[in-house]
C-alpha cells in the first residue's frame, strides 16, 4: 500500500474533505488500492447511513425530449427510436402497482418532454402523494415556477444531473443548453426545499481525472441529498457512437469517493454500471451505495427508454425483480428500509408559499 494513499484515505474517513489533488491520486492509483479505498467508503457508509438499502420504484413514463444531447439514446434527433408516452392514469396505476409491492418511493422520469405540462405534473404528483409515497421527479430542465408549483403539490426531491463540471466538455455535449442554465435550476431547486440530486457520468470522451475530480467537489459544494454515479455508454444513434464507454473500475473508484466525501447523502447503485458489469450493483453496494432504483414501468414500454443499449434488458415483471433483489440483498446481509428514505442529513417538511 502506497502510504500517500493510505494517508488521503485516513484523511477522507476522518474529515470527509479531500482537495483536488489528493482526489486525483487516488482516482490514478493502482488497482491494487481498490480494496482499501472501498472498505473505507463503506465503512463510512455504515457509519453515517446504516445498512438499509433503499429500494426506489422509477416509472419512466416517456421517451420523447426536446434536447439533442450528445450521449443520449432519447435525443429528439434520434429517428430510429419509437417514441411513447404513458397517460397519467397509466402512471397512477403503474405506482399504485409499486406500492403495493412495498415501494416507498415512486420516481417519474421522463424525457424533457413539454407535453406533459406544468399542471399535469402537480395533478399526478398529488394523486401519487396520496399513496403514501415519497415522490421524486426527473424531467430535466423547466422553469422556476413549474419547479415550484410540484413541489406545492407535494414533490419530494428532484433529480437533475450535473453530468460534467466541465464547462467546455459540458458544451460539447449539450449544443443546445448550457451549463449556466443547469446549475441555475439546481439552486431553484434547492431554494424551493427539495431534496436535490446531481451527478456525472464517468469516460465520457476527453474527459480527465482532474474533471472527474471537480465532479466530486462540485457535488459536495451543491451539498446534494443524491449523487448518481455511472459509466458513459454509447448509444450507436448518437455523434457519440464510436467512443470508448466508462469503465466499472473508475465508477466504482468515483462512488467510493462520493461516499467518503458525502457521508449523509444517498448514492445509488446505478443501472448503467450493471449494464456494463453484471456484478455492478452488488460492487457498488460495497463500496458506499445505499439505494438502488427498480424499474417498474410496465413492460410494454421498457424497451423504448433506451438511454443507451441494452438499459432495460430485463424482462422481469416488477415483482419478480423487487423479489429477486430483495434476495440478492439478503445475501449480503443487507436489510431492506422500511422508510421513504428522506436524506438523512436534514429534515424535508418545509412548506412552500
Amino acid at each position: 500500500m502506497n502510504s500517500r494513499i493510505q494517508q488521503i484515505l485516513d484523511k477522507a474517513v476522518d474529515k470527509n474533505s479531500l482537495s483536488k489533488e489528493e482526489i486525483i491520486a487516488v482516482l490514478l492509483c493502482e488497482s491494487s488500492h481498490n480494496d482499501v479505498l472501498f472498505r473505507a467508503a463503506d465503512l463510512v457508509r455504515k457509519r453515517h447511513v446504516g445498512d438499509a438499502v433503499h429500494l426506489r420504484g422509477i416509472i419512466e413514463f416517456s421517451n420523447y425530449c426536446r434536447r439533442h444531447c450528445s450521449y443520449c439514446g432519447l435525443r429528439c434527433a434520434n429517428k430510429d427510436l419509437q417514441r411513447y408516452r404513458m397517460t397519467p392514469d397509466a402512471i397512477y396505476q403503474a405506482a399504485l402497482d409499486a406500492a403495493a409491492l412495498g415501494y416507498r418511493t415512486i420516481v417519474l422520469q421522463s424525457g424533457e418532454d413539454l407535453f406533459f405540462d406544468a399542471d399535469t405534473v402537480a395533478a399526478l404528483v398529488r394523486r401519487l402523494k396520496k399513496l403514501g409515497v415519497a415522490v421524486t421527479l426527473s424531467l430535466g430542465e423547466r422553469t422556476y415556477e413549474e419547479y415550484r408549483l410540484w413541489r406545492k403539490a407535494g414533490a419530494d426531491r428532484y433529480l437533475l444531473k450535473h453530468e460534467t463540471a466541465d464547462p467546455v466538455l459540458y458544451q460539447k455535449l449539450h449544443p443546445d443548453a448550457n451549463q449556466a442554465g443547469r446549475l441555475d435550476c439546481l439552486s431553484w431547486l434547492r431554494e424551493l426545499g427539495y431534496q436535490v440530486g446531481s451527478g456525472c457520468m464517468v469516460g465520457l470522451p476527453g474527459q480527465t481525472a482532474e474533471m472527474l475530480a471537480a465532479d466530486l467537489l462540485l457535488l459536495k459544494e451543491l451539498d446534494v441529498e443524491m449523487a448518481g454515479i455511472g459509466p458513459f455508454i454509447p448509444h450507436p444513434s448518437t455523434p457519440l457512437a464510436e467512443a470508448a464507454a466508462g469503465t466499472a473500475e473508475m465508477t466504482l473508484r468515483m462512488v467510493a469517493l462520493a461516499r467518503l466525501l458525502l457521508p449523509l447523502a444517498h448514492l445509488p447503485a446505478t443501472t448503467a454500471l450493471a449494464t456494463i458489469d453484471g456484478y455492478g450493483r452488488t460492487k457498488a453496494l460495497s463500496c458506499g451505495a445505499n439505494v438502488v432504483m427498480l424499474n417498474v414501468t410496465p413492460l410494454e414500454y421498457r424497451s423504448m427508454y433506451e438511454i443507451y443499449p441494452n438499459k432495460n434488458r430485463a424482462d422481469s415483471t416488477p415483482a419478480a425483480a423487487r423479489r429477486q433483489f430483495e434476495e440478492l440483498l439478503a445475501g449480503l446481509g443487507r436489510p431492506v428500509a422500511e422508510d421513504v428514505g428522506h436524506s438523512p442529513k436534514s429534515k424535508f417538511q418545509r412548506t412552500v408559499s
